[in-house]
């Protein structure tokens, strides 16, 4: 999170002075890909390896550097990540569901949202041979909670 200082430059929030609650928040993404290049993925058919496997690895290590991929993000001593997946039949996509948890002073939002990202992005390199035309999209906070904004479920 940033503010606009007193000469119009960014700068990080200071929140030294706020209370370390739990904080928690859950993420979204979804990649749109053909039929048979989603059962090659079901399968273990892909040539790169364990698609999913290694999704949810770059998908932990990428929220974990949030920090230093956001300009002006906190780096947060995230104590839980996950990364789930979710096989659609029609249309033929993967949905991918983030979590990520800490005791802070700020949200871990930007870090679930990097998490499943990062998840879509690596299925689109280790399938990219095989269908050019994969879409990436629905990426949205599904649920946080903890701080002063209170609990937020998207509707």
């Amino acid at each position: 999170m940033s503010q606009i200082d007193e000469n119009g430059r960014a700068r990080m929030v200071n929140v030294t002075e706020k209370e370390e609650t739990v904080r928690f928040a859950r993420g979204h993404a979804r990649i749109k890909m053909r039929k048979d290049v989603l059962d090659m993925v079901i399968s273990g058919e892909i040539k790169k390896g364990d698609v999913l496997s290694v999704a949810k690895i770059a998908g932990i290590l990428a929220a974990k550097k949030t920090g230093e991929l956001i300009p002006l993000c906190h780096p947060l001593n995230i104590t839980h990540l996950d990364i789930s997946f979710k096989i659609l039949k029609n249309p033929s996509a993967i949905e991918i569901e983030g979590t990520a948890e800490l005791v802070g002073r700020t949200g871990v939002e930007i870090e679930a949202l990097t998490a499943v990202s990062v998840a879509a992005l690596t299925i689109y390199d280790m399938c990219k041979s095989l269908d050019k035309e994969m879409e990436i999209d629905e990426v949205y906070l599904i649920e946080k909670f903890g701080g002063e904004s209170g609990h937020f479920i998207k509707k």
